[in-house]
């Protein structure tokens, strides 16, 4: 045998050594794989391996204060393409565009693009999604989606706001309490091959979204339609560019109705309601348009602020009683003008006819800038800038809506002059915004505590168990229990003797003040451009409700007591009788009033033979109704039958038009109802129903406000259901 030589050894050794190396880097690379890196590559890898398809989670419902849905999410359905699983791509998109009624090259570009999955259409109907289904088309899936609906249209959209076409919150409660509303998504997982194909074998997960939790508003829908209606009945009387009206429990600074008008539906919010709106938006650019619709949207009560004119000589008023700078009886005396003031004349509303001597409390009747400008002076710039920032001025209230603004007060005291003293004490020269000013007056009517104003009390989930609680709160206490006394006796004197009488409400007590005032536009007083207000508390003697209306830029007569004063008086004796708040009335009142009446049954009857009765009986009626046809039937009405109220309340009537939409209905409220009033109720609509006990209403099913076919089989729960 022969013997290596050196070389060869040499060489041998080198091999080895080489081996060696790589091996030991291919050990050190295979666990730097495996252990350093292993999670990221398998993360990656799965990623390659599946596909996912976002289950939507439905949007919690927004609840009126009693219950009432004013924003659900509707079952709709969104089609889905895998492009790599389609094996024929021109019959497809043939077939998919006949069932869902689109371009069938739109169709096919989607089903043909180079991506895991595609989205095809989103939101269409049960009827559309069965048969597609039935096609049983490779690469096309259907999945369960969620649509916002909001059942009563432009209903306070301000408040509601909407959502976008994938659910999120864009606008009012919808945006700012969207995290809460939008829940967690959930997902569709499929494992597939290199060429995206689904794969045989199982690896199919399907992760639930996990559902929003509801809202409940502190407005209330009766009030709510109340103040809608008066807003719409002034806005075509006064042709204004637009009225505002705010409604608030003084106690809770709870808001009870908030309406802007204009609205607009937020079931289609970039467009108006107005037809002819629409025609000319047509030829608007991108830019016009996007202009017009943040002008549509925005909501007067909390964006803008204005000149209160002489409603903030309640603020003014209430800051001398307190710092007992003057009394109800304390003596002014009016010449029509102030000229020793450097900077300017000033004069009173009547400078033709001067009030002459006269009280602060006849001077709060009269609305005599006279007066409020000695007021103003006695009381001196430091006091008056104190109370103007206790009361809440010039900063953010808090309530739960976006672009709240803060209104415009001077920074310090050391910038207001004699001059400006004195107009800010009749309510010029200082800007405020509409929930600043009713929530200042609350606090005057409710003892003095300047509350949080509250738009949202609680959010609960599907079960009614509440999962965050939003109490009233208290910012601060402004003025005494004794001012907040003498300022209702004095607002109260407004209403009945002096500029506020057009809101007299016969057996309330209510107390208020009017205000007129020249509008600021680019920076000037504008001609013939004017914001007539008026505000409102009652009663005065125990308040429930403060009221705020507002009439921006009317035609012809522009003076708040004119104006204003009559819609909130309005609203003050609808929303009192809906509280069941009881009428006091004056012996002279009960000379001119009848007290109590029994509503008559006006059930199942047409609306002209239902009006007849009610008007022959002394009744207003209302319909609240776009969709009155000759033939329509009354189908519910409040207050019910046999309710005690008032001679000349107004009675709510519900038509079958307003539920009915084609083979559709829109399920109405029967909960608290007896079993004869469910009957007129379901009879009405020609529904069927199957009922479970006696008594009164507990449960039904479908719950209210949900959209039915007319064929559905209606179950009611009464109270006394035996298990």
């Amino acid at each position: 045998m022969t013997v290596p030589s050196n070389v060869s050894k040499k060489r041998l050794i080198f091999v080895l050594i080489v081996v060696t190396i790589v091996v030991l880097a291919l050990i050190v690379r295979l666990g730097y794989i495996q252990i350093a890196t292993g999670e990221e590559l398998k993360k990656g890898a799965l990623e390659q391996w599946t596909k996912g398809i976002e289950i939507k989670s439905k949007r919690g419902t927004i609840y009126d204060r009693n219950g009432k849905k004013l924003a659900i999410s509707v079952s709709s359905y969104t089609v889905w393409a895998s492009p790599a699983d389609i094996t024929d791509p021109i019959n497809t998109a043939k077939q998919v565009a006949e069932v869902l009624q689109m371009d069938e090259s739109l169709v096919y570009e989607k089903i043909t693009k180079k991506t895991n999955v595609e989205k095809i259409k989103q939101w269409i109907s049960k009827e559309e999604a069965k048969e597609l289904r039935n096609l049983k088309l490779s690469g096309i899936e259907i999945v369960d989606d969620n649509k916002r609906f909001y059942p009563y249209e432009d209903f306070a959209s301000h408040v509601i706001g909407f959502t976008d076409i994938d659910n999120y919150g864009l606008y009012g409660i919808e945006k700012t309490y969207d995290k809460y509303l939008s829940g967690s998504p959930g997902r569709w997982v499929k494992t597939e091959d290199a060429r995206g194909r689904q794969m045989p074998y199982d690896g199919e997960r399907v992760y639930d979204a996990e559902d929003g939790l509801n809202v409940v508003l502190t407005i209330d829908e009766t009030i709510q339609h109340f103040a809608e209606k008066a807003a719409m009945e002034s806005l075509i009387t006064t042709k204004a560019k637009n009225i505002s009206i705010i409604v608030m429990e003084p106690n809770t600074g709870d808001i009870l109705a908030m309406t802007t008008l204009p609205q607009y539906n937020p079931n289609s919010p970039r467009e108006p309601l107005n037809e002819e709106e629409k025609k000319i938006w047509e030829n608007l650019s991108d830019d016009e348009l996007k202009k017009k619709w943040y002008d549509m949207w925005r909501n007067f009560a909390i964006n803008d602020a204005y000149e209160p004119g002489s409603t903030f000589k309640t603020i003014v008023a209430a800051a001398a009683i307190e710092e007992n700078v003057a009394n109800t009886k304390t003596n002014f005396y009016c010449n029509g003008f102030v000229r020793d003031i450097p900077g300017g004349v000033l004069k009173c509303a009547r400078w033709y006819n001067p009030h002459g001597a006269q009280t602060l409390k006849e001077g709060m009747e009269n609305s005599c800038n006279v007066v409020f400008v000695d007021l103003g002076r006695k009381l001196g710039k430091d006091k008056l800038y104190k109370y103007i920032k206790a009361f809440g001025f010039g900063e953010k209230t808090g309530i739960e809506l976006t672009g709240e603004q803060g209104g415009i007060i001077p920074i310090n005291t050391d910038i207001i002059k004699e001059i400006n003293l004195a107009t800010m004490s009749y309510g010029h020269g200082i800007a405020v915004t509409p929930i600043q000013l009713i929530n200042a007056v609350s606090a005057i009517a409710n003892g003095g505590n300047l509350m949080k104003p509250r738009l949202v009390s609680e959010l609960i989930d599907d079960e009614g168990n509440v999962i965050i609680e939003n109490k009233p709160e208290i910012k601060r206490q402004v003025i005494s229990k004794t001012t907040s006394d003498t300022m209702l006796e004095m607002m109260e004197s407004v209403v009945s003797k002096g500029t506020g009488t057009n809101a007299y409400v016969p057996g309330y007590r209510v107390a208020g003040k009017t205000g007129t005032a020249q509008k600021i536009i680019d920076g000037k007083y504008a001609p013939g451009k004017y914001i007539g207000s008026f505000v409102a508390v009652a009663p005065a003697s125990d308040p429930r409700i403060a009221i705020l209306v507002i009439v921006d830029e009317p035609e012809g007569i522009y003076y708040g007591g004119s104006v204003a004063a009559p819609v909130a008086g309005k609203i003050i004796e609808e929303t009192l009788s809906y509280l069941e708040v009881k009428p006091e009335f004056t012996e002279e009142e009960k000379e001119q009033f009848e007290y109590t009446v029994n509503v008559p049954d006006v059930r199942n009857m047409k609306i002209e033979e239902a009006g007849k009765i009610l008007s022959d009986l002394g009744f207003k009626y209302t319909t609240e109704s776009f969709n009155i046809i000759e033939n329509s039937m009354v189908i519910d009405q409040f207050p019910l039958p046999g309710t005690e109220v008032t001679k000349g309340s107004i009675i709510d009537l519900y038509l079958d038009e307003d539920y009915k939409k084609e083979s559709k209905i829109i399920m109405p409220n029967l909960k608290g109802k007896s079993r004869e009033d469910v009957i007129k109720t379901l009879d009405g609509l020609g529904l069927k129903y199957d009922f479970i006990g006696e008594g009164t209403v507990m449960n039904q099913d479908p719950l209210p406000g949900t959209e039915i076919d007319i064929n559905y089989n209606i179950k009611v729960e009464f109270s006394d259901a035996k298990e």
